[in-house]
This record gives C-alpha cells, structure tokens and sequence, in this order.
C-alpha cells in the first residue's frame, strides 16, 4: 500500500463505526439474514447467482463455533425456503479450527450434513497463510469421505498454491481461484502485480486442462480478458466455471459478464462483525476510503 494510503487507512480507523458503517454497506448485505435474502434475491432477478456468508473468524470459545453452526444451518434453510440460486462460504477459523481441529471437523460435517439434504454446496473460504495447510487437510479429509458437495480456495499470491493445486486435483477439486487478500511476508507470497497475475493464469490453466470445476474471483480486468480467451480457446463448457465478485464491487462489470453468457456468483457477506471485514476492503480499495473522508469532511463544512 502506498504511503498516502497508508495514512488514509490509519485516519479511518480513528473514525467512530457509526461514521464508516454507512461506506461499509457499500460491501456488506446489512446485520441480518434478512438484509441477506433480499440482496440475494435482486441479484437473481438479474441473473446473478449468490453466496451467502456470515462474518465472523477466528472465535475463542467452542460456544461460539456451535452457534455459528446453528446460525449458516439457518442460512441453509432460508436459501431453501426463498427458493434462492445461493450457496453458503463459511470460514474454518468461525468453526473452532483454532480452537480443535476435530471439534472443527465436526461441525463442518454436520453443516454438510444439512446442505446435502437441501441439494445445496458450501464452500470453504481461505483465511491468512497461518491457515492453510490445516483447511487444505480437513478439505482432503472431507473429499475422502466421500464429500462432494464442498469447495475449498486456492490464493494465487502464494507461492505454494501450484503445488497445492497438484495435490488437489486428482480429486477433481472444485475451487475458488482468487489472487488473495492477507498481508503476508515476500518469503511466502508474491508482491507484484504481475507476479501474481501470471502465477493466476497458470494455476487456471491447470484446473481448466484438468477439467475441474473452477469458480474464478476477480475484479481485475486484464485477468478476466485473458480467463475469457482461454475459455474461448479450450471449449470450456459454461457449466464447468463460473465468474465470482465481491457484492458492491464493479457492478459494471458483473453486468457485462453476464450479458455476454457467463455464469456469475457474488460472495454476500452479512451480519454484525461488518467492520473487520469492511476494513479489509477499504484497504484493497483506496478509492472507496478516500469517499469515506470526503463525506465526512464535506457535512462537516
């Protein structure tokens, strides 16, 4: 991040929530599954396939994991009952992935247990680096098991995700490639922009050749160009990728994709612990923070 980025982040976060929130909606469904299922139904009617997720990561205690099963097994139902083109992402560290990795297990195959009954998919988000080999090891455990109805990420800024992708895809893995989001250390993560853009392609052309289903998470134009050529180029077939967005980010965009026939998915992020999330956004987008503080500086004028 750029200096004056920097300091505009820094100046953000001294802002009281009630100041941000209004900005962070921009990114966020709303509090409530409600403010969920709405969003998610206009995007059907613009043919825009959803998925559903309820902030939160990393809790301390195994009550709170428990309760964010019973809260996405509701998620689960509601998608059902609204008859919603929408699956569910969910984080391991929300799970007790911190807090036992069997305990974690557990709970993510219960929450399975529910979403087969109701023909629905979960996809297991990726969370910083420190979380990695732990996901990618419940994600094997799950497929051994004879789990079909689960996806995992792979992040394309990690240096390890190529060997990861070799690992997964004789399972036929189904992934959500993004180029990723974490702070991480040059050691383990690429840092320029290039870098990560040819180390994206690569690893989407394997998945493609391979034949595994691949949900491709991007924003960046030059990426979903060159994603566009390579489907025209290996035939892949409309039912085996679909693009995902973030909700709130180049709508644009989105409409664009779908206009020209591709499938299209937006990660709905909703509930109380918003300003975590919003915040990591407003840093990918330094645009967005600087409308932060022009507002606030224009009502105070």
């Amino acid at each position: 991040m750029i200096p004056v980025n920097q300091w505009v982040v820094s100046v953000l976060q001294i802002l009281p929530r009630s100041v941000v929130k209004p900005f962070a909606l921009r990114y966020i469904a709303g509090e409530t599954m409600e403010d969920a299922i709405r969003v998610v139904k206009v995007l059907n009617g613009h043919q825009v396939m959803g998925t559903m997720d309820i902030l939160g990561e990393h809790v301390s205690r195994k009550e709170e994991s428990l309760a964010a099963v019973r809260a996405c097994e509701q998620v689960l139902l509601a998608i059902h009952e609204n008859r919603l083109n929408s699956n569910l992402s969910i984080k391991l560290t929300q799970f007790g992935l911190k807090i036992d990795e069997a305990f974690c297990y557990s709970n993510v195959t219960n929450l399975l247990d529910v979403a087969k009954r109701y023909g629905n998919f979960v996809r297991i988000d990726m969370e910083d680096a420190s979380m990695t080999d732990a996901t990618l090891t419940l994600y094997e455990r799950l497929r051994a098991a004879g789990v079909e109805h689960a996806g995992v990420v792979i992040q394309a800024y990690l240096r390890r995700s190529e060997e990861d992708l070799r690992r997964l895809i004789p399972m036929k893995v189904n992934v959500r490639l993004c180029k990723g989001a974490y702070v991480e250390p040059e050691a383990i993560a690429f840092k320029e922009r290039e870098e990560i853009r040819r180390n994206f392609l690569t690893l989407l052309r394997m998945l493609f050749e391979e034949k595994c289903y691949v949900a491709i998470a991007t924003h960046d134009e030059y990426l979903i160009h060159e994603t566009c050529d390579l489907i025209r180029e290996g035939r892949v077939q409309k039912q085996d990728y679909e693009f995902q967005m973030l909700y709130g980010v180049k709508v644009s965009l989105r409409e664009k994709l779908v206009a020209d026939g591709h499938r299209l998915r937006v990660y709905v992020p909703f509930g109380k612990e918003w300003y975590a999330y919003s915040m990591r956004r407003f840093k990918e987008n330094p645009r967005m923070l600087r409308y932060v503080l022009v507002s606030l500086f224009s009502r105070r004028g």
